[in-house]
């Protein structure tokens, strides 16, 4: 809001003062009629309409716009990404009642990882909606995959407060889960790692067995990635082809979130 006062106060010391306090009503009762227009989209295509719209607005801001964490949508972040890893957990459990740990690991990992909810994002349109400041560059393609899939994330996390688990569940469903076979067919984190550090001009990735335990049959294996001499968190999975995905996994976020 500190732009808007700052407009009052430029109105109220003109000399032209009634004539520009109208200019101004009309101003702001169209930003915020376009505001509230744009999360009635919003909410019509989540078919989900907030009780507390303070939720959804809270969703949409991004820090640039206030670092108050009430006023920006991170705390929802983090609360939506829980969200979204217990309902594809869930549904993961009942759709391979077979499966084991790191089959249903390598399985969400594919469908909660930042390029996959941002392609869903991209799906929803959801940069229409976010409230940002001009020094965010949405231009740039690393930039705009983290907005989206922090919004998609935000959103989640907002409508858990407003509704609870059957909403976000329905959401989740309408608009993730239902391209899980598009997200499964389309993951090979080890050779996406690979061609990033060649295109980045990095030494190529080496996957290292730091340990294994357990009896033979049943073996658990522990595989980190290095890249030069940067080690990333290691992936664990029950054989080693899935945990050097899912080491690779780790380091592609890594070395998103670190640009």
């Amino acid at each position: 809001m500190p732009s808007d006062l700052g407009v009052i106060t430029l109105y109220c010391f003109s000399r032209n003062g009634q004539t520009d306090l109208l200019q101004l009503f009309q101003y702001l009762r169209s930003r915020f009629s376009n505001n509230n227009s744009n999360l009635s989209s919003l909410q019509r295509k989540l078919n989900y309409f907030f009780r507390k719209q303070e939720y959804i607005v809270q969703a949409v801001t991004h820090k640039s716009v206030s670092t108050e964490p009430r006023e920006n949508y991170e705390r929802l972040e983090f609360l939506g990404d829980a969200i979204i890893d217990h309902v594809i957990s869930e549904n993961l459990i009942r759709e391979f009642p077979q499966g084991d740990e790191g089959l249903l690991t390598q399985k969400r990992s594919a469908l909660v990882q930042k390029s996959f909810l941002a392609i869903t994002g991209e799906r929803m349109n959801l940069l229409e909606y976010l409230t940002v400041r001009g020094s965010v560059d949405l231009t740039q393609k690393k930039v705009s995959i983290n907005q989206l899939a922090n919004m998609y994330e935000s959103i989640i996390g907002a409508v858990y407060l407003d509704g609870g688990i059957v909403p976000c569940k329905r959401i989740i469903e309408k608009t993730l889960w239902c391209h899980r076979i598009e997200a499964w067919e389309s993951v090979n984190y080890k050779g996406r790692l690979i061609e990033e550090c060649h295109s980045h001009q990095l030494k190529p990735p080496r996957f290292v067995v730091e340990s294994t335990r357990g009896p033979e049959h049943r073996k658990i294996f522990q595989v980190a990635v290095t890249i030069g001499k940067e080690r990333f968190a290691p992936g664990i999975a029950d054989n080693k082809k899935t945990a050097e995905q899912e080491a690779a996994r780790i380091a592609l976020e890594a070395l998103a979130l670190s640009d």
